[in-house]
Parts: structure tokens; sequence; C-alpha cells
């Protein structure tokens, strides 16, 4: 698995800001119905379903909100880069400015956490985080992302 088969370019997006995690997952479901063709309600509620359970902020900056979705065939992505961090209740409690959102079929199991560990390594590497807190051009982000070294490794 790699993350050129779960990001599509079109699914990549950089924010100036973000008044609410509410209103993040709002915009990753308006992201996930105009890139793959979703119910942005039904995915907006599944995230927030899914974050009732525990934060999904990682910490250093970093949130990976996650749902399963009815309607998909595979696991599927979208990432955004917001300019002014924000409070996400992180386990760090520090702001969160890097989001890579993953929407999974109902019963996709093992693929599911597959793709989570894959972008959760991803993510975990400093300098392709740096990276892309360094870049404002959405195709330059998802070249970073679906072109990095532990995506590879996967």
């Amino acid at each position: 698995m790699e993350l050129s088969n779960i990001l599509t370019p079109s699914a990549v997006k950089v924010m100036s800001t973000v008044s609410s995690k509410k209103r993040l997952f709002q915009d990753l479901g308006d992201m996930v119905q105009d890139c793959y063709g979703l119910d942005s309600g039904l995915a907006f509620d599944a995230l927030q379903q899914r974050e009732s359970l525990g934060p999904t902020g990682v910490g250093h900056g970093v949130a990976l909100p996650h749902a399963r979705l009815e309607g998909l065939d595979s696991v599927v992505g979208c990432f955004i880069r917001i300019e002014k961090p924000f409070d996400f209740s992180s386990v760090d409690r520090q702001p969160v400015d890097l989001v890579f959102a993953l929407f999974a079929p109902e019963g996709s199991g093992v693929d599911h956490l597959k793709a989570l560990a894959l972008v959760s390594r991803t993510m975990r590497d400093t300098s392709i985080c740096t990276k892309l807190r360094a870049n404002s051009d959405s195709v330059t982000l998802h070249a970073l992302l679906t072109d990095s070294l532990s995506n590879k490794a996967a």
C-alpha cells in the first residue's frame, strides 16, 4: 500500500485558519464529497463519532482523524495544512497544523489499519513534516507525501 493509492492530488489543501474541530470535520466532509463522491454529512458524522471515542491529535502538530463509511470501495484520504495552528485537544496539548484524514470502507479491517499505520509512519517523520510546513502549494504537498521514503517502505 502506498499513499499515492490513497491520496489524490485534489484531496490536498492549504487553509489559512480553522476555527474549530467541528469546522475542520465539515471541511473534510466537503473535501471527501468533492474528491471521492461520498456524502459530506455522513463523513462529518463519522468523524465526529470516531473523535468522541478519543482525540485523534497524535502530537507534534499532527492530527489523523479517521472513520469508516458505507459506499467506499477502498481507503481514501484527505490532507490539509493549516497556516495558523489551532487547538485540537491533542495528546500533547499542542495546536495542530497538519491533518491527514482517512476514510475506509465499513468492513475494511486490515486495509484500514495498514493505511492508518502508513499515514502515521509518514507523519511521524520530522523531516517530512518540516517540508510540509514550509510549503503552501497543494501540488508540492501531494508530491512530498506520496514520494516520501517511509511511504515506499510500507
